[in-house]
């Protein structure tokens, strides 16, 4: 789940600013720029209208406007803005799709080019080695596309295309889409690509701000070989550095299987990621081994002396409002989707936010959350606590020694070398045929991560993906092969879908769900790969019971964030103290609410840990998304070639997600089918 695709991430925000924009609605900053008049318009669009016949009034129409809605003073004055549409416009369909062709080519050239210059100036933050330097994060944080958009616009590009390529806003495809021919939504994606204008310099303060809240995510992790209990007893490995909150959530789940210390070593994680939420952690031992410490009673000591130690200045809550304020700088260049939350499910995830809180609320309140959880208290014979919200006991690795799994993925990944060696095999064992398995993994290179690991795809047709993974120096441990298998699923998609597609404006998916749901497809088989499958004949139940007890959790994280973003713009002025009291204080309302009747523990505050809540803004709720349509995605594939149907569902390309999943698994997204495979599941496991 730790991808951090903060290129793309990042492109995606700045391109709804630079292109969702509705031309019928106006904010009234972006508004006051306009400088062709509606009298303007008229007279070019029946000038044009009158000249080409009916056959083109509908692209005439829009195309006039949405040209006028981005041309301002600087660009020339009415009489310059009228012969520009009149020489421009191209009515011939064989010379609009020589336009489109050239466009196409050329922007797919600089999201190419600029791609591979961001990851090589990323590399110093999030690859493995020196310590990063101050003009490693001057560099990283540089954004060498920000004057991109301004010079489309200044040599008129910006204008060409969307004079001839109408912009549809989401109602329109989804009213529409079902019936366009691949072109037809290869034309609509190019019209997506100018709407609004945003400025290089708020561009390039975006991207400094996410890569310096990367960057402290990174580097935030525990020395678990530092951690005393009551006793003053160490109970991890002395070597044992993990990141937070997914390399704590991960050491936690893996301690299921240890029946001696398993539970005291949870509870102790427990309170770790307490104090990181309340942000009582010490600052001394953050990222740091010279200091033992007690996270229950927060004491800290040196060669076995307790010392005066400082809590973190509330720096997590910083970054997080850091980031809401560079990501508000775009709300008056999205006059279509003028707040981040319009822009992140609207526009990126192309559902409306409504319809995704209502997903979640239906599911974590639905009845087969206490019978679940009643299912996890017989098993473990104990009352659940708040921890156990990440109970992973259904799947095979739960009852495997982490220990066991280590000492197989260390030798068999010693280095990045033989991990990206052995890529070709591992799509092999999922079913892709030797010449194709060999062609991805040819276009995918294994780097050694800095952080817990992420994707990074490509920009443009045989460049490569990069799959960044953490491998310690005795090689790989189970947990960074579990993330890596993830991650790899993600490069798979993107590969596919960058070279697959027939149009490379249609590359990727329709959001990052849908290659959250090719990742979970992977990770949930990493056992397998390794040779270690489970013959049990109850594996399909106990696989329905882990996904659903997986978006059980995330749903309820998504909520908070969800949440929490509300209360950020209606607090614009907030400190990071007073938003540190909102998410505690959101977390512990939505824990109590859904959480608290089944888990225990009221105004539990642990909703709040989640590390992507801090350096990407509302990215979280793509993951439950995720569980969803990878669910009905595995339904589709069960008795199938998992590779031919992967192939046959993501070479759609980036076309709205309901269109999407009615060709790839025959109905819309639901919570419906995990919810009955639940019901299912536990009346055939209780028999």
């Amino acid at each position: 789940m730790q991808e951090r695709k903060l290129v793309f991430i990042l492109m995606f925000f700045i391109a709804l600013a630079s292109c969702k924009m509705n031309t019928s609605t106006k904010n009234s900053s972006v508004a006051n720029e306009r400088f062709i008049s509606d009298n303007q318009v008229s007279e070019v669009t029946k000038q044009l209208k009158d000249s080409l016949g009916e056959a083109s009034v509908f692209r005439v129409e829009r195309g006039v406007r949405q040209a006028a809605d981005l041309w301002r003073e600087t660009d020339g004055t009415a009489e310059e803005f009228s012969t520009f549409c009149k020489t421009n416009f191209v009515a011939d369909t064989a010379k609009l799709t020589t336009l489109f062709t050239k466009l196409e080519r050329n922007f797919e050239i600089f999201r190419g080019y600029f791609n591979n210059i961001d990851l090589k100036l990323k590399e110093p933050l999030q690859l493995d080695g020196s310590e990063v330097e101050p003009v490693d994060m001057m560099f990283g944080g540089y954004d060498v596309s920000a004057h991109l958009n301004d010079d489309m616009f200044a040599n008129k590009i910006a204008f060409l295309t969307a004079l001839n390529f109408p912009f549809y806003t989401l109602e329109e495809k989804t009213a529409l889409g079902e019936k366009w021919s691949r072109k037809e939504w290869a034309y609509a994606r190019m019209g997506d690509m100018f709407i609004s204008r945003v400025p290089a310099d708020v561009q390039q303060h975006i991207s400094q701000t996410l890569t310096a809240a990367d960057a402290y995510i990174s580097d935030y992790n525990i020395f678990m070989g530092k951690l005393l209990n009551n006793n003053g007893k160490q109970l991890f490995p002395e070597d044992m550095k993990l990141i937070t909150h997914w390399g704590l959530r991960d050491e936690l789940k893996s301690n299921y299987a240890d029946m001696v210390n398993g539970l005291e070593k949870q509870r102790m994680i427990y309170d770790v990621m307490k104090r990181i939420i309340d942000q009582s952690i010490p600052q001394e031992v953050i990222n740091s081994g010279k200091y033992t410490w007690n996270p229950e009673t927060n004491k800290v000591f040196e060669n076995g002396n307790e010392v005066a130690a400082s809590p973190e200045p509330d720096k997590r809550y910083e970054i997080f409002l850091s980031n809401y304020k560079a990501m508000k700088q775009l709300d008056a260049y999205s006059p279509h989707y003028p707040t981040q939350l319009l822009r992140a499910f609207d526009g990126t995830m192309e559902i409306q936010q409504k319809d995704v809180v209502d997903l979640f609320t239906r599911f974590v309140s639905s009845p087969q959350v206490k019978q679940v959880a009643a299912f996890i208290e017989a098993r473990l014979g104990r009352k659940l606590e708040p921890f156990d919200i990440w109970y992973n006991g259904f799947q095979a690795r739960g009852t495997v020694p982490e220990e066991q799994l280590t000492a197989i993925t260390s030798k068999k990944y010693p280095n990045a070398a033989a991990v990206e060696a052995d890529l070709p095999n591992i799509l092999v064992k999922l079913g892709w045929k030797p010449d194709k398995a060999k062609w991805i993994a040819s276009l995918v290179t294994v780097d050694p991560s800095r952080g817990a690991g992420h994707a990074w795809g490509s920009g443009m047709r045989n460049d490569k993906a990069h799959l960044r993974t953490r491998i310690g120096a005795n090689g790989m441990d189970y947990k960074g092969y579990n993330i890596a298998v993830h991650e790899f699923g993600h490069n798979t998609e993107q590969t596919i879908t960058m070279n697959d597609v027939d149009y490379w404006i249609l590359n990727g998916v329709p959001n990052t769900a849908f290659t959250e749901a090719v990742a979970f497809l992977f990770q949930k088989r990493d056992m397998e790969l390794l040779g270690l499958k489970n013959p049990n004949p109850d594996d399909e139940y106990y696989t329905a019971l882990d996904v659903f007890w997986s978006s059980y959790e995330i749903m309820g994280v998504s909520l908070v964030d969800v949440q929490v973003w509300e209360w950020l713009y209606a607090h614009p002025e907030a400190t990071p103290a007073e938003l540190k009291e909102a998410v505690i204080s959101t977390a512990k309302d939505v824990w109590n609410k859904y959480y608290a009747g089944v888990l225990g523990g009221n105004d539990e505050t642990l909703l709040g840990i989640y590390s992507h809540m801090i350096d990407y803004p509302l990215y979280l709720p793509n993951y439950p998304m995720g569980h969803l349509i990878d669910f009905q995605i595995e339904q589709q594939v069960k008795g199938k070639n998992i590779a031919d149907e992967i192939q046959r569902m993501y070479t759609q390309g980036r076309i709205i997600p309901q269109i999407w999943m009615r060709n790839a698994v025959g109905s819309p997204i639901s919570i419906d089918p995990l919810l009955k495979a639940t019901e299912e599941a536990l009346k055939a496991l209780e028999k």
